[in-house]
């Protein structure tokens, strides 16, 4: 069972590393004309505006909930908590209900820590000759319209109605999402959802809220000390 639910939880975090690594571009972009211009604009073109805006973003916070339904399964979670993020290589997600769990990078390391199974999975930071994959974009190394093909998608059940949604397909395939969908705010290009289809059938969909940037989030943040105790699982 333990095992499972560290598979799920690498899962879970593999699909959100790339998708707030995007949103961060995406926040706060502006209104007016430059907004009103969107409807009209290229997929591509838009994908190269939000890599500048992501650029110039060296962290942020946020608030999150993510609901994941289907797969081998068939089943549906919903779950929250919060997020920090500084570049370069510097994340922490905390799961904070219904199951306390716990991802931090320190700049070299990846921790996925499950205190309910006593579990910690340890994996490097991928290289800068590494293949492109959503952790790479997140070290500031990707690059959208290198990584991805992107579209523009018709209306997504549930999003606002002054909202746009922006499809994202890897161009090299990876293992654990085929899809990303972001839904951003049509005038701001403000991020209200994520939506990643996965490999196995399941879908995750993540609702993002007080989305901060450029806080001045410290190193010490994203410190990590192995519990004492704790079952230790290297991954490569």
């Amino acid at each position: 069972m333990h095992h499972a639910r560290s598979r799920s939880l690498r899962r879970v975090i593999f699909v959100l590393v790339t998708g707030l690594a995007v949103a961060g571009a995406s926040v706060r972009v502006g209104i007016g004309a430059q907004g009103a211009a969107v409807g009209a604009e290229a997929p591509e073109a838009l994908a190269r505006r939000l890599q500048v805006r992501y650029d110039a973003i060296k962290d942020f916070t946020a608030d999150f909930t993510q609901t994941y339904e289907g797969g081998v399964l068939r089943r549906k979670t919903t779950e929250s908590g919060t997020l920090l993020v500084k570049k370069p290589g510097r994340m922490r997600w905390e799961y904070k209900t219904p199951e306390e769990k716990l991802f931090v990078a320190d700049g070299r390391k990846m921790y996925a820590w499950v205190p309910a199974d006593r579990q910690v999975t340890v994996s490097a930071l991928p290289t800068a000759d590494a293949p492109a994959t959503p952790i790479l974009f997140l070290l500031g190394r990707g690059q959208l319209t290198r990584d991805f093909t992107a579209s523009l998608t018709g209306p997504v059940p549930g999003a606002p109605a002054d909202s746009l949604a922006v499809a994202l397909v890897p161009k090299t395939p990876v293992p654990d999402y085929d899809r990303l969908t972001l839904v951003v705010d049509r005038a701001t290009l403000g991020l209200r959802m994520l939506i990643a289809r996965d490999s196995q059938g399941g879908t995750s969909t993540f609702v993002f809220s007080h989305l901060r940037e450029n806080v001045g989030l410290t190193d010490a943040r994203f410190s990590f000390t192995i519990p004492r105790g704790a079952d230790v699982v290297a991954q490569d």
